[in-house]
């Protein structure tokens, strides 16, 4: 019985490997979204931590006004921060959509090839089954054949 063969395995190894290149990349995209989520929540808390700070600073009694101003500065700093924050995510967010088209096109690549292998192999092995069955028959004939004329 012959081996079975498939004559694009070469092609199909390279697919799969750009397939999981491109599977690393879109987790890579999407670390680097979680990171810059992480950093959005933190400054999100700071200028929540800031502005109570200046709730209480600001009650009746002694003011710092160079406090205040520092303050406002820094929340000024702060809100620009996350606004930078928040164009990056949604540059990531594109990034992450290419990405996962490129998985998806990837996908399809290794599935195309994955089912023609599919398909030869089932070819091969009815085309082996036809063999074995012609070769039995043979036998069966020789076997008639000096049963017969012995």
């Amino acid at each position: 019985m012959a081996t079975f063969k498939f004559r694009l395995a070469t092609l199909l190894k390279l697919r799969e490997a750009a397939r999981t290149e491109r599977r690393a990349h879109l987790a890579q995209a999407y670390q680097a979204d979680a990171l810059l989520e992480s950093q959005q929540q933190q400054t999100t808390q700071m200028l929540l931590d800031l502005q109570a700070d200046c709730r209480v600073a600001s009650l009746p009694g002694e003011i710092n006004v160079d406090r205040l101003l520092e303050a406002q500065r820094h929340e000024t700093m702060l809100r620009a921060q996350r606004q930078q924050l928040q164009q990056q995510r949604e540059a990531v967010a594109e990034e992450i959509e290419r990405r996962r088209n490129a998985l998806t096109e990837a996908n399809r690549e290794v599935k195309v090839l994955e089912k023609l292998r599919e398909r030869q192999l089932q070819r091969h092995q009815a085309e082996e089954s036809r063999r074995d069955i012609q070769r039995l028959d043979e036998v069966g004939q020789q076997r008639a054949l000096r049963e017969v004329h012995p």
